[in-house]
């Protein structure tokens, strides 16, 4: 049987080249195998994880740092491997010191993600959009993206620095931190909670790297960066845009309407057939590989196949039995 063909591209690599194009770069935010494998069979050519969201659905507990570092390497080790696509993951504060974070981004490269996002706040992190959050002094950030930088074996390897100074600072602090960033060799930037086009519109023109943006794509409540259109964004010079809570808050939705008709189901009798709510059954095992696995199974339970000539053929003189 021939083997599948290894990939012929480093996602570091791979992702290297997607930042250097033309095109805005499209990422959503996934938090398992599901959607991960969703986000390559539509097209997309790169995704991140969510942190929020690999928190949220892994553990039960809301975006506030209590994920630690083991099970954030472990979750995207798994949905890494699951798919051909570059990945990047969502490593909050590097989980420590500059010291730390150089251990921290080594699991990240190991885990086989193309890159990772370090932010800048306090620990115990908040998620972004959330009140209360604080940051710390810029000059250890700069020693974090350093250290980061330094401990990559892969110098494609991407470095993004994420700063959430806005909602302390305001966008004059996030910018005057972007270029220290820049500056320490960060290889893009993301002001979380950023107001608006003027405000991105001046990052973009105030820092010498890729600027990425956090879009919530029709997410309901945010009190912080109002929606954009992708093509809006890519004509104030985005290079990349993540959609981190979509697939979530998606699956989340569908789950809850599903359980309703089941719930609504059981004292009416009535047998819940909807398949313009559930996909079906096929529709799982192709999304996730099953067809491939059979063919597999066939060609190596075929024991018809093995040719005896090998153990038939004479020893050779001297040779031990």
């Amino acid at each position: 049987m021939k083997k599948t063909d290894p990939r012929q591209a480093k996602p570091t690599r791979v992702l290297r080249e997607l930042l250097a194009g033309e095109d805005i770069l499209v990422s959503p935010g996934v938090y398992d195998g599901y959607s991960i494998r969703l986000v390559e069979k539509m097209g997309f050519k790169t995704a991140c994880t969510t942190g929020a969201g690999l928190a949220n659905s892994r553990m039960g507990v809301p975006d506030v740092g209590i994920m630690g570092l083991t099970d954030n390497v472990d979750a995207c080790r798994m949905i890494a491997r699951s798919v051909s696509i570059p990945v990047m993951a969502d490593a909050d504060t590097g989980y420590g010191n500059p010291v730390t974070v150089y251990h921290t981004i080594q699991r990240f490269e190991e885990a086989g993600v193309a890159g990772v996002n370090i932010e800048d706040q306090v620990s115990p992190k908040r998620c972004g959009h959330m009140a209360g959050k604080d940051v710390i002094d810029m000059r250890e950030m700069a020693r974090k993206i350093e250290a980061a930088c330094d401990a990559r074996r892969d110098d494609d390897f991407v470095v993004l620095a994420r700063t959430d100074a806005i909602a302390v600072e305001g966008l004059e602090g996030a910018i005057r931190r972007a270029r220290l960033y820049a500056s320490a060799g960060a290889d893009m930037i993301f002001a979380d909670a950023i107001q608006g086009e003027d405000q991105i519109k001046a990052l973009v023109d105030a820092v010498p790297i890729p600027v990425s943006v956090n879009m919530g794509f029709g997410i309901r409540n945010r009190p912080t960066t109002p929606l954009v259109p992708i093509r809006r964004l890519a004509e104030l010079g985005v290079r990349r845009v993540t959609l981190p809570r979509m697939l979530p808050a998606a699956a989340l939705m569908a789950m809850e309407n599903a359980l309703a008709i089941l719930k609504d189901s059981i004292p009416s009798g009535e047998v819940v057939d909807r398949p313009d709510l559930l996909v079906g059954i096929d529709d799982i095992w192709g999304l996730m590989g099953q067809p491939e696995v059979k063919t597999m199974e066939a060609y190596y339970n075929d024991l018809d196949g093995v040719d005896l000539a090998p153990a038939n053929a004479p020893l050779e003189s001297g040779t031990a039995v």
